[in-house]
């Protein structure tokens, strides 16, 4: 079936039962991001935490970036109940549940330390989860269902962190942050009741036979590709002046005189809707465009909209620009990612999928982990205007890396 036959047909493709499975589990994989990133700001904030700390809590989120190196594991290894996939799935949702619950009852008036460590505990477990998720849907669907359950998939994973951040928010703000927190806890029931229900998917290859085959063949596979280390540059700096921008965001916000009730509603709910239009009108205009064209416009139009951050620091807390700036910001951003995994889609050999995903996926959240660390340094020592206006041209090596990888014919089957 050709890709136009498939797009005609997409309805029916979407009530598959195969693809309905992954909403819930794009579901399960969103949710604990923003309760361990702008969430968990909104509550150091709350208790007057200094932007410079938490600049500093970005570093829980470290094993989203080093995932890979226990990726391996998960293919080697197959647990004693519900088959390879789901039973390593059901073990990170229930210690997911477990983790949240302990952090909904630490105190940040009592110190910081458990909560930095009940923040990386999640990170943890929930980047296993990922691994577990991207080989689950890449075996579970058809090739004819890939493209739109992938996207499926995605859809999934923004109601999740759109419940971790406006549902969480407003329950904050009506009740408290451990009634949040335990809420998210029991939201994890989502997932884990999905992998219960959901099939295994069938065994096409054997798991390696040793840990030499399991640790060492994707990574010889990959690195054998020429220009295979600036391509790994391009994966992690193509979107740095977005990851940075949007670490300080939640803090700015707050600080600039906008509530708890406007941000969940702007920024978490309406928002939602613009970075799924923007995946959407991405992934449409990745057709006419082409990847190595759609990822310069979307990469340009991306950084471009954090300048509307440093605007509306100078017009105060104005609801009706909050909105235009979450549009521009989110649907932009929406592009750009919807290009950006087609590249990493593209990049990956099937032999080796789960690994050779988890270490370009934990290489593209290096901007959001390490580099964005100091961002509350930066936001305090330049002002909110000034530190946007840096953010955006943060951009410029990412760009000029997609002009010199071009050369190593990235993108010779999608120009």
């Amino acid at each position: 079936m050709s890709d136009d036959e498939v797009m005609r047909n997409s309805w029916r493709v979407f009530f598959n039962w195969r693809v309905l499975i992954l909403l819930a589990m794009g579901f399960s994989s969103g949710l604990p991001l923003l309760l361990i990133g702008s969430t968990l700001k909104a509550w150091l904030s709350d208790a007057k935490i200094s932007l410079t700390m938490m600049g500093f809590f970005s570093l829980a989120s470290l094993p989203y970036t080093l995932k890979f190196l226990w990726s391996p594991l998960l293919d080697r290894f197959v647990p004693p109940f519900l088959g390879r996939r789901r039973g390593w799935l059901l073990i990170s949702q229930v210690s997911l549940a477990i983790a949240f619950v302990g952090l909904a009852n630490c105190d940040p008036q009592l110190g910081l330390r458990p909560i930095a460590i009940m923040a990386f505990i999640i990170a943890f477990i929930s980047a296993t989860q990922d691994i577990a998720l991207d080989a689950y849907r890449r075996e579970i669907l058809a090739t004819t269902e890939f493209g739109f359950g992938n996207s499926v998939f995605i859809t999934g994973y923004r109601l999740g962190m759109m419940f971790a951040g406006a549902f969480a928010l407003f329950i904050a703000a009506t009740a408290s942050w451990h009634a949040a927190y335990l809420s998210m806890a029991g939201a994890v029931l989502v997932g884990l009741l999905t992998t219960l229900l959901a099939p295994e998917p069938a065994i096409e290859h054997a798991p390696p036979r040793t840990m030499q085959e399991a640790f060492i063949g994707p990574f010889l596979d990959y690195l054998k590709r020429p220009g295979a280390i600036s391509i790994l540059l391009f994966v992690v700096f193509y979107k740095v002046a977005d990851s940075m921008a949007t670490e300080m965001t939640m803090p700015f916000y707050l600080q600039t005189g906008f509530t708890k009730i406007q941000v969940g509603s702007v920024v978490k709910l309406f928002g939602l809707w613009a970075t799924i239009g923007g995946g959407l009108a991405g992934g449409a205009l990745l057709v006419r465009l082409g990847l190595y064209r759609s990822l310069w416009i979307f990469g340009i139009m991306q950084a471009i909209s954090n300048l509307g951050f440093a605007w509306l620091s100078q017009i105060g807390p104005n609801v009706s620009g909050l909105m235009c700036v979450i549009t521009a910001e989110n649907f932009t951003a929406g592009m750009g990612t919807a290009a950006y995994v087609t590249l990493l889609a593209s990049l990956t050999n099937k032999k080796y999928s789960a690994t050779q995903y988890a270490l370009l996926s934990s290489l593209a959240s290096l901007p959001r982990v390490i580099l964005s660390a100091p961002t509350g340094y930066l936001a305090t020592q330049m002002g909110w205007p000034v530190f946007f206006t840096f953010c955006t041209t943060c951009a410029i090596p990412g760009m000029l890396l997609l002009v010199y990888i071009r050369r190593f014919g990235v993108f010779s089957a999608q120009e």
